[in-house]
């Protein structure tokens, strides 16, 4: 009943850009942390961006920093990354995620999470 659902992923040119969309179906985003994590072919998952349900605070990894975005739309219950200035090696598979709660610096760790979506590839060429 509660799930999420990644889309928008696709092949892109290096400097282009994607907009990926995590729709919720049985969990309304707010109240809730959301994250977008991603993971290449025999690396570990790595933290791409978060946000708290309120809007007021944003944190993004220092490889992305300036280059990706993560937004929500409240009436449309979905959350967005949008990636411009693509790079070869953002190349991975994006998962989105929720959270109950962020204690510290914890929106940077997978196991933070509660619910994850099923991911969606992106792939950028050189």
């Amino acid at each position: 009943q509660v799930q999420l659902v990644e889309s928008g992923g696709g092949l892109v040119q290096a400097g282009g850009s994607l907009r990926l969309s995590c729709a919720a179906s049985g969990r309304t985003f707010s109240r809730y942390g959301e994250g977008w994590f991603r993971q290449a072919p025999g690396k570990e998952r790595e933290f791409v961006a978060a946000m708290w349900w309120s809007g007021g605070n944003t944190y993004y990894a220092d490889s992305v920093k300036g280059r990706f975005t993560i937004s929500r739309d409240d009436a449309k219950n979905t959350i967005y990354l949008q990636l411009n200035s693509l790079k070869p090696e953002d190349t991975a598979v994006y998962y989105c995620a929720t959270a109950i709660s962020f204690n510290g610096r914890a929106y940077e760790r997978s196991d933070a999470y509660d619910l994850w979506g099923q991911g969606t590839q992106v792939t950028v060429s050189s």
